[in-house]
């Protein structure tokens, strides 16, 4: 037995008891519904109402805030508002908006794809919520430095609802949580599914590095450590450059292939539409479309996890409610733009509604859709793939640090602890069979969304009031 079996056989037991608590199911109308999805949706909802349909009336000003029109420089914080939402960004746009989106409709037909928009606008609410909350409640330290998220606005905001023990504790878990999430969703399965990307576009079973994906493993491990050891201004400068790109590139290609396929759009069209409502075939019908829909929309944008709000608390503001406006342009870039093309590229080309029971799916669909336009697709596909996984991976390093030193306090030694663990996951990931430890790791990224909503509820009349006050003060402006 290897090392990472006897690994995953001794984690099994207690990552599968936790897995199913997270992922607890209720049969409805002849689906099941993860309890999990069902708590995250209500809560885009939620605020999306209680907030005045946010989502949409804010787009404007997002617009115009990330292009700069209202910062000022001499403002506290580490990043711009263009940076803070690269580096968000970043860390929600990874291999699940190739994948992911592809498992999605495999299961559930192109009608999966209306809910999933859908669910993204609705996302696009709560993450107003926990980026208001983040910048408002984060702590700057003695050297100019700050650390915000959920942790800092349950202990804090709580607080302030005279409920400072129910906030430090859901604070404590929430970065505990995090600390072993970051290992599995943002780095071990990134780094894995790049390493087997790059084996397979330098020749399979054949490729120098199918027995060696470990130097894969250790290239990434190392470039990505270049960059987290300078902290968030040299994360923020990296994805401002790399997610434009990386996101133009995976775009200009999905929209290339529509153009040739412009006479398939019309129909493709119909199909979202009628399979939303209708969903003949589909295990659950109505139900069970809209709940595969609902479910690639939050795995992939991550509303409600908080964890985004982690990088919008560097911002550069000393108004909270604008860091809020900014990171509605993130479910609608990672859900509504990339998951949506990716939906109906495949569409157009290759589904059928035999493709649930032909063992295609995941990645290999969506690279099986572009090539049939292009032959050479795979490869700018692959590198946007990588790019995605790399881009995540550095994110998710910055999350899982600051998720560290509120547990331990700032401090060089924690600091430069926590990067050197957390590369070298980076090389486990990429060379061993993931299992339990991966499952255990999403397990935790998603039961933070307990506490961190149960927070958010709390805290929503602070949101309120935020909103508000900034509303009438730009009138004026």
């Amino acid at each position: 037995m290897s090392v990472d079996e006897a690994i995953d056989q001794a984690m099994r037991p207690l990552a599968d008891l936790i897995y199913q608590f997270v992922f607890y199911a209720v049969p409805v109308g002849g689906a099941e519904l993860p309890l999990i999805v069902a708590w995250l949706i209500a809560g885009g909802l939620f605020f999306t109402v209680y907030l005045g349909f946010i989502n949409l009336r804010g787009f404007r000003h997002a617009l115009d805030l990330v292009k700069g029109r209202y910062t000022d420089p001499s403002q506290p914080g580490e990043v711009t508002p263009f940076q803070a939402l690269a580096t968000a960004v970043s860390g929600t746009v990874g291999i699940g908006n190739i994948a992911g989106v592809a498992v999605a409709i495999s299961l559930g037909g192109p009608g999966a794809t209306l809910w999933l928009i859908i669910a993204g606008f609705l996302g696009m609410s709560t993450k107003f919520a926990e980026c208001t909350l983040a910048v408002k409640f984060r702590h700057t330290h003695d050297d100019g430095s700050v650390s915000g998220g959920p942790m800092y606005y349950l202990q804090r905001g709580l607080a302030l609802r005279n409920l400072p023990r129910l906030g430090r504790g859901l604070g404590i878990f929430y970065a505990a949580s995090m600390v072993v999430g970051c290992l599995g969703i943002g780095n071990m399965f990134q780094s894995n599914q790049a390493a087997a990307i790059l084996i397979d576009v330098t020749g399979g079973s054949t490729s120098f590095f199918a027995d060696k994906a470990w130097i894969l493993g250790l290239v990434m491990a190392i470039t990505v450590g270049m960059v987290i050891v300078g902290g968030i201004k040299s994360i923020a400068r990296t994805t401002a450059k790399l997610v434009p790109f990386m996101a133009v590139l995976y775009v200009v290609l999905a929209v290339a292939v529509l153009a040739f396929n412009a006479a398939e759009l019309p129909g493709a069209m119909v199909q979202i539409w009628q399979g939303a409502f209708t969903a003949e075939g589909i295990s659950g019908g109505l139900v069970g479309v809209m709940i595969i829909g609902f479910r690639r929309a939050v795995f992939s944008n991550e509303a409600g996890l908080g964890s985004a709000a982690i990088a919008h608390s560097a911002v550069r503001t000393d108004e909270p409610v604008t860091e809020g406006f900014v990171s509605l342009l993130e479910p609608f870039i990672d859900t509504v733009v990339i998951c949506t093309l990716t939906a109906l590229v495949i569409v157009t080309t290759v589904y059928d509604p035999a493709m649930a029971s032909s063992g295609v799916s995941g990645i290999e669909m969506t690279t099986r859709a572009f090539e049939s336009v292009f032959s050479w697709s795979p490869i700018p596909l692959s590198i946007a793939a990588v790019l995605f996984a790399y881009s995540t991976m550095i994110s998710w390093a910055y999350y899982g640090l600051k998720a560290f030193t509120y547990l331990t306090g700032q401090h060089w030694l924690a600091d430069m602890g926590f990067k050197l663990f957390y590369c070298s996951f980076i090389v486990l990931g990429s060379s061993v069979q993931l299992g339990a430890l991966v499952d255990l790791s999403d397990a935790l990224v998603f039961v933070v969304a307990i506490p961190n909503l149960l927070g958010l509820y709390f805290l929503a009349p602070v949101v309120k009031r935020e909103m508000l006050s900034y509303r009438e003060r730009l009138e004026r402006y």
